[in-house]
């Protein structure tokens, strides 16, 4: 935070959320013809890249505001667009690692621009730019008196006329004086800017205190190896069973050297199978007994065997209110849950599973992942807000009865893999409990997807099971070529997308809201027959 000494009603700070409103207002007072950020954008650049946004407050008024990302340019195109550069607004593709401090917007509130508040702003940008020691900043200027001229003179004799003092441009002339220097111009960078006629003139500010360290080393593989567990269902005695022979997975994939393993949905449902059997509302609310238990073991085989253990999924009891949650444990020991968000008709009769409401995507020591329990992939909007928010890989834990639901499970998951470009690994249950209500067949074929494209495998299948035998299969993904296809594939799916016409957008809902408001209470005791 900055204070004018000269002038200390003056405040220079980075943005919070609190501030949204009065960003809005700004926008609208300096871009009445625009549209202003909406709330999830501006909330993604905070949460993305918070030092780069910065305001300036004038007696407690924002007077003005500028956003900014870092970037490696190297990945993006010679006439890249707006869109393209600041993800819509959204910046989920700042990169820490990069050289470059790009400018996406500033702003100046027309009735205090007596004030210099745009070289404060660019003082502080260059300021930032040297704290983090960056090579150089770079921005698309807006050309906005470039509409007067157009029928006299093209872009460039516009621009060299500006440089040579013969025309005014209250944006370029300013970023002139403030010593960036004209690089290109770029063609149809913000269409929406009429009075620029979609130009931009990409200029730069090198930072001269910038201390070069070894070359930048260009990674050309980063792979990933995961295990998935097709696990037969059978009777056990008890719970030493089943950590035996879940162990026995674990150090398998382990002995490989998996970063990975994954094991299925419902797993923990062979632990009624030396239970009293019960119908299956007062069963899925019996496992939460074992819930420590199955924590405890999860977190030492992860640290034990050096791996990453998404944990199937198991029924937990939290406010009276039955979840099905699949479990991450690191092998760092921490671990973290993620609540499954849709919920079938079979799992809401017959074991009374209540939904989350919050997707996750979790930091890992291979990346970024994302959980989608069974029924979850089914619904593209899930895997697009894990890969939107930096996703690499989706694991989806899975448990079918037959042929048609895995059809379902195993056609989604690949397509997920496609249209977002991302890696998608499947772990499915086989064998039967014929004691246990809801759980007397399974049909699986695990599998791990990969996008459809020349660097990867054919048909999109990095590994396949046998069907319905249980088994592992391993593969190892790459999530640098992952990278790389996003910008320069055969197609670009996720680079591609119109988000001038459509965007997937989620409410903040508390995980435990009441998600399904016409249904009845659910009764343990009461009658199957809910109607």
């Amino acid at each position: 935070m900055t204070t004018d000494q000269s002038n200390p009603s003056l405040e220079i700070r980075p943005l919070e959320l609190k501030d949204y409103k009065a960003v809005k207002a700004l926008q609208l007072r300096c871009f009445p013809d625009m549209e202003p950020y909406d709330y999830h954008s501006f909330r993604s650049q905070i949460k993305h890249f918070k030092e780069g946004q910065i305001g300036v407050f004038f007696e407690g008024k924002l007077i003005g505001s500028s956003n900014s990302l870092i970037l490696d340019l190297d990945e993006y195109s010679f006439d890249h667009t707006w869109e393209e550069i600041s993800d819509d607004g959204y910046i989920r593709n700042h990169d820490p690692e990069g050289d470059t401090l790009y400018g996406i917007e500033v702003m100046v509130d027309p009735e205090y621009r007596d004030m210099k508040i745009g070289r404060r702003i660019y003082e502080e940008r260059t300021e930032l730019c040297r704290q983090l020691n960056l090579r150089r900043i770079l921005v698309g200027g807006r050309l906005p008196n470039y509409h007067k001229h157009q029928d006299k003179m093209d872009i460039y004799t516009y621009v060299r006329s500006v440089m040579n003092k013969k025309v005014y441009d209250p944006v370029l002339t300013f970023q002139l004086q403030n010593d960036f220097v004209v690089k290109r111009i770029i063609t149809n960078y913000l269409n929406e800017d009429s009075d620029s006629c979609g130009y931009a003139a990409l200029l730069e500010w090198t930072n001269f205190e910038y201390q070069s360290h070894a070359p930048k080393q260009r990674i050309t593989s980063m792979p990933v190896r995961i295990c998935c567990v097709q696990y037969q269902m059978r009777k056990i005695s008890n719970f030493q069973d089943f950590t035996t022979q879940v162990e026995y997975f674990v150090d398998v994939a382990s002995d490989y050297k998996s970063d990975f393993v994954l094991f299925p949905e419902l797993l923990t449902t062979q632990l009624l199978s030396f239970e009293e059997e019960k119908r299956p509302g007062l069963a899925s609310r019996e496992l939460n007994k074992y819930t420590e238990a199955y924590i405890e073991f999860f977190r030492d085989m992860a640290l034990s065997y050096n791996i990453n253990i998404i944990g199937g999924s198991h029924f937990t009891l939290e406010e009276d209110n039955v979840f099905n949650i699949s479990y991450l444990f690191r092998r760092d020991g921490t671990y973290e849950k993620q609540y499954k968000i849709h919920i079938t008709p079979s799992e809401s009769l017959w074991w009374g599973v209540q939904p989350g409401s919050i997707p996750k995507v979790f930091d890992t020591d291979r990346g970024k992942i994302a959980i989608n329990i069974c029924y979850d992939v089914e619904f593209p909007e899930m895997a697009r807000y894990a890969v939107d928010n930096g996703a690499n890989i989706l694991f989806v834990p899975f448990c079918t009865d037959e042929r048609h639901g895995f059809t379902r499970v195993r056609t989604c998951a690949q397509a997920r893999a496609i249209e977002n470009q991302i890696y998608v690994a499947l772990a499915g249950t086989t064998g039967n409990i014929p004691s246990v209500e809801n759980m007397a067949i399974q049909y699986a074929q695990s599998a791990i997807f990969t996008p459809s494209d020349f660097p990867f495998s054919r048909d999109g299948i990095a590994a396949l099971s046998d069907e319905n035998t249980e088994m592992v299969v391993l593969a190892d993904v790459d999530t640098e070529v992952l990278r790389r296809t996003r910008h320069s594939g055969t197609v670009m799916p996720l680079k591609d997308r119109r988000k001038d016409l459509y965007s997937v957008q989620f409410r903040d809902l508390p995980e435990y809201s009441k998600i399904m408001p016409d249904d009845p209470p659910f009764d343990p005791e009461g009658d199957e027959d809910f109607e």
